[in-house]
């Protein structure tokens, strides 16, 4: 890959090093952004399910809806963005984002259906910003060093994810919550006039989010950023003459089946925590208080990638991943077992060891991929999937059997995750040796 200047030449990938210093301060904003919007779905989750009374499947859609938009506009995502640069793809994004947020404003005052169909487009905008910051943010600088590099800007994604279930507690769900009882004791007239009252106190907050999307996207089509663009596609040929295919890179197939479970399993537990710390045997909060608490699941996340920013210049990423996902492992089957605040700080500490699975999977499965990394970024945006799915499997167990089991499932996604680790730090080695 090459460094363009816009209106300039082609420099070497060194060349531009200062300018890629103020292009990673600028796409950080935008990390920090869809981490926020992201986060926010945890706090909605328990607020909709509470309006519409609604079974914890039917909640679910939600994420279903939310992180199906990534199996579905990920690739057409990746041909837009190779056929218009990453800028302008990233405005784009902003803008479509900004679409979904002002949708919430007519959502309040419909159906369930049309918060869902609000949720798509919105992450369907941050879909499009995931496919073009991601690779971006690894191609600025030395390679060695992309995985540390990532896990920097994923720290502000993850401050993002910190302060928004705090702010949703505070703006969203500081009303009085009714239980199904005393929601079905309420004459037909109330129950509307409740439902209507609870959905509008969602439009403020995401009209606010509307209008920042669009002052970002106007102040990031202006800015002056450093030009990734393919020479050739020479890294994608073989000696023989033919293009070699995208998916005979054995670690970037593993590696989407890994961001497909992590996802998956980090969703899920915070899809559920509002409601697991609200059950009696566990700390009986309400949700407003509960969401407060999902802030320290994510603060750990964030707290974490900036500790792994360092550690990752000096420790093999693929064995600080397995290690992590050892851990949270563990954390999840105390949770699962045991009760009270045990259980309580058991998962929220999950977050603290979540911290750098997403990038450094990420840069991991991307490594070498030359002139196909966008292509292979794609992949594994669409791999994101996997947030709509394993919370729907959760829902499903938790409306079955029983909540505090249903955690058994994001365990089981984060035994590939440990696997795909230790694979990755052996072909590292064996890298090395050769």
């Amino acid at each position: 890959m090459e460094y363009v200047k816009q209106g300039q030449g082609v420099p070497s990938a060194r060349a531009g090093t200062q300018n890629n210093t103020g292009a990673l301060i600028i796409v950080t904003v935008l990390f920090f952004m869809w981490g926020l919007l992201t986060s926010l779905n945890d706090v909605l989750i328990p607020h909709l399910r509470s309006i519409y009374t609604l079974t914890y499947v039917q909640a679910m859609l939600v994420q279903f809806c939310f992180f199906g938009a990534y199996a579905i506009v990920s690739l057409p995502a990746g041909m837009l963005i190779k056929k218009i640069g990453y800028q302008r793809g990233v405005v784009a994004g902003l803008l479509i984002a900004a679409a979904g947020c002002a949708m919430f404003y007519p959502a309040s005052t419909g159906s369930y259906a049309l918060f869902l169909l609000s949720f798509f487009i919105l992450a369907a905008g941050i879909t499009v910003l995931q496919v073009a910051a991601n690779p971006y943010v690894t191609e600025l600088g030395d390679p060695q060093t992309a995985s540390s590099r990532l896990t920097l800007t994923q720290a502000f994604n993850a401050l993002g994810t910190t302060v928004a279930p705090a702010l949703g507690g505070m703006l969203i769900l500081s009303g009085t919550v009714l239980t199904v009882q005393q929601f079905d004791l309420l004459p037909a007239a109330e129950q509307l006039a409740y439902r209507a009252k609870e959905a509008a106190s969602v439009q403020g907050p995401y009209l606010v989010l509307a209008a920042t999307l669009v002052i970002l996207a106007v102040l990031f089509a202006l800015a002056k950023l450093p030009r990734i663009s393919h020479a050739d596609d020479a890294a994608a040929v073989a000696q023989d003459g033919h293009k070699v295919s995208i998916w005979s890179h054995r670690h970037l197939v593993l590696g989407a089946l890994a961001i497909f479970l992590y996802v998956g399993g980090e969703v899920s537990i915070g899809s559920f925590l509002i409601n697991f710390l609200g059950e009696s045997h566990i700390a009986g909060l309400s949700h407003a208080d509960a969401a407060y608490f999902v802030s320290y699941y994510w603060g750990g996340a964030m707290l974490g990638r900036f500790v792994g920013f360092a550690v990752m210049r000096y420790v093999s990423p693929g064995k600080t991943l397995a290690f992590n996902a050892a851990v949270v492992i563990a954390l999840i089957l105390v949770a699962v077992f045991s009760s009270g605040h045990t259980a309580m700080w058991a998962l929220i500490a999950v977050g603290l060891f979540n911290s750098i699975m997403f990038p450094t999977i990420f840069s991991m499965a991307l490594n070498k991929l030359g002139a196909q990394t966008g292509q292979g970024s794609g992949i594994l945006c669409m791999a994101i999937v996997g947030g709509a799915i394993v919370p729907f499997i959760q829902g499903f167990l938790a409306d079955h059997i029983n909540l505090q089991l249903s955690f058994l499932v994001p365990a089981l996604c984060y035994t590939f995750i440990l696997y795909f680790g230790w694979k990755y730090a052996s072909m590292y080695k064996d890298d090395a040796a050769k």
